[in-house]
């Protein structure tokens, strides 16, 4: 009899989606510390919200190899805590947003930022589309939902990049808040889809 139906939590798309998610935990720890860092220096609010992105996306990652690990039994709840942490991020940038926006806290220009989003905006398209495949395969609404948070970093480097360089060039302050701002319905949509379940329309549930 074939393995893979001997033990259903073991198969070739969940040793994917483990492989995937292992990789995010990876590479997100590392853009995480590098660009909240940087961000912290150069006084980046824009900067320090793609750090935390890149955090609650180890946070989805790990979800993730939860949830592969515990069978689909934990489909929903998984789909839940990754919406959740979506909501999170979406409250956190918003609110630094304003305040920066209200303080005038001008950031300093960051190279180290500039590359970093540049960087995520071509490794992150590549690990959506990996994941999307492997959800589709699996049937998993959660892991649809960290396809998305992983769109969604591109997305944002796309804006924090647009950011950084308006202000290295031109001196533009508030255009790293004001990059940070269109961040947050964009964020607060995929949670809010995530939470009710709305994340997948072609996969099996």
């Amino acid at each position: 009899m074939n393995a893979d139906l001997l033990n259903p939590t073991d198969t070739k798309p969940v040793r994917r989606g483990r492989n995937l998610a292992v990789l995010t935990i990876i590479w997100n720890s590392l853009e995480g510390i590098i660009a909240i860092g940087s961000g912290i220096a150069a006084g980046s609010i824009a900067l320090v919200g793609f750090g935390v992105d890149s955090v609650i996306e180890v946070s989805s990652g790990a979800i993730i190899l939860w949830r592969l690990a515990s069978g689909e039994h934990r489909e929903r709840l998984a789909l839940r805590l990754v919406g959740v942490s979506f909501i999170a991020l979406a409250a956190y940038v918003a609110f630094e947003a304003v305040k920066s926006l209200a303080y005038r806290e001008a950031p300093e220009t960051t190279h180290v930022g500039i590359a970093v989003a540049a960087l995520s905006l071509v490794v992150m398209p590549l690990l959506a589309r990996a994941k999307r495949n492997v959800a589709r395969e699996l049937g998993s609404n959660a892991m649809v939902a960290d396809s998305r948070q992983t769109d969604l970093c591109a997305y944002l480097s796309a804006i924090l990049l647009v950011g950084l360089i308006l202000n290295a060039l031109f001196g533009w302050w508030w255009a790293d808040p004001v990059a940070a701002l269109v961040m947050v319905p964009i964020i607060a949509k995929e949670g809010i889809e995530a939470l009710r379940g709305k994340t997948c329309d072609d996969c099996r549930c």
